[in-house]
């Protein structure tokens, strides 16, 4: 009926530290493969917007080529986990990275030839969104699943705290590339990283259990997943806060570049400084979650960190100075790792393997609500300007995942695994957990 758990073919015995980890091959090598794809994603989203806003000068086209990036997520995330169930999980991981080495070609040829446009962008953007709409369902469940059960959650926070790192080395590098070697040098530095990273692909040594697919049993097999996450309270309360913070908390990251000219009056590379602050604080929290067992719940370190992130990207454009700007999002990007880490690691560690990626899948698509976001604030930039877009829509969200986090934690205190917080709806029925 479903896939059984894929097995790295060298997996550890189940001991705790972070040896076994950097000793594991597979593990090392889905880790670095994360490293190259996510810097290169934060890399080129930064010098997209540059250009746009070069090209354009408007806040709304800016959210738009950054949007293409993430809307495949919400178009096609849900199909993605129920076809990785079927389709060996690796051809998929590296067909991917092919595909966003060749289109960085050509966005790089474009550039060099001087006609290349913002719509171009968006394209290239969506899809590369395309292969980044598979992520949860394919590397990202490949990391939770090369190591025993003990070591998941340290596994996970590892490879978030690289993530981390990424989104810290990638708009750096993105601003000092855009201002000295314009957008064709980003784009030959984004080709060549994706080339890294599918060569890495071709060593990994992985073994999957699958099934024929076939297209008619989609629709069944993902009613299977949104029952299974209606019915299980922590699944339900992953996916909530998920679509609140995707909504309405990370789209700030596409004002970035106008908060940076026009609130601070920075130069490309203090931007790419500015946007990878919250990264910084990432990064630590990363280094805490994977060194050590944490002794709040998952529920606790996932809305908690949501509502550090929401506050303090909320203060960021109100921030006297730039470096105090920095210092907000440094200290969000705390909570940030909170929240990436538990995301995963709630549904790896409560689901079982034969449904895990549908629930990846729908993981995805809750991601892949920030293009609505994105488009929203982009929206209320142009209106209002992007210091108060970024206010208005922070503030709702910290509202929001509040309510969520009473909700989730009121119905884990009278011992109901069956009733979802309401964001998801529908009727309690026991969950097979």
């Amino acid at each position: 009926m479903g896939v059984r758990r894929g097995a790295m073919t060298d997996p550890p015995q189940a001991v705790s530290g972070l040896r076994v980890l950097v000793g594991t091959p597979a593990f090392l090598r889905l880790w670095a493969i994360g490293g190259c794809a996510n810097t290169m994603r934060w890399f080129e989203l930064l010098s997209a917007a540059l250009f746009t806003l070069d090209a354009t000068g408007s806040g709304l086209a800016v959210a738009v080529v950054t949007a293409a990036r993430t809307m495949p997520m919400l178009l096609f995330g849900a199909f993605s986990g129920v076809v990785t169930e079927a389709v060996n999980r690796k051809h998929v991981l590296q067909i991917g990275q092919i595909l966003t080495c060749v289109s960085a070609i050509a966005i790089a040829a474009l550039a060099l030839l001087g006609v290349v446009r913002p719509w171009h962008l968006a394209v290239s953007s969506f899809v590369t969104g395309m292969v980044w709409s598979t992520e949860m369902a394919t590397r990202r469940r490949m990391v939770g699943e090369c190591v025993e059960g003990p070591l998941v959650s340290r596994a996970l926070a590892l490879d978030t705290m690289s993530n981390s790192l990424a989104r810290l080395i990638g708009p750096i590098a993105a601003g000092m590339t855009y201002q000295h070697l314009g957008l064709t040098g980003s784009f030959i530095v984004s080709a060549c990283v994706y080339a890294i990273g599918a060569s890495l692909v071709t060593g990994l040594r992985y073994q999957q259990l699958s099934r024929a697919f076939l297209a008619s049993q989609v629709p069944r097999d993902l009613a299977e997943g949104i029952r299974f996450a209606r019915g299980n309270v922590t699944i339900a309360g992953v996916l909530a806060v998920t679509i609140a913070m995707n909504l309405l908390a990370f789209p700030y990251s596409a004002l970035i570049a106008p908060i940076g000219q026009q609130v601070f009056l920075v130069s490309p590379t203090l931007i790419g400084i500015l946007a990878a602050s919250e990264s910084i604080g990432s990064f630590a929290g990363g280094i805490w979650l994977s060194s050590s067992e944490s002794r709040l719940s998952g529920r606790v370190l996932m809305v908690g960190g949501s509502l550090i992130l929401t506050g303090c990207v909320f203060l960021m454009p109100l921030a006297p100075a730039f470096l105090i700007a920095c210092g907000l999002l440094a200290l969000g990007g705390f909570g940030q790792s909170a929240f990436a880490n538990m995301q995963t690691s709630l549904i790896v560690l409560h689901a079982p393997a034969h449904i895990r990626s549908r629930l990846m899948g729908l993981l995805t698509v809750c991601i892949g609500m920030g293009p609505l976001g994105i488009l929203l604030v982009g929206l209320l930039a142009d209106q209002i300007g992007p210091m108060l877009a970024i206010n208005v829509v922070e503030g709702i969200c910290f509202v929001w995942v509040a309510w969520i986090g009473l909700r989730w934690r009121r119905q884990e205190r009278a011992g109901s695994d069956t009733c979802p917080p309401p964001i998801i709806g529908g009727n309690c029925e026991k969950s097979n957990r």
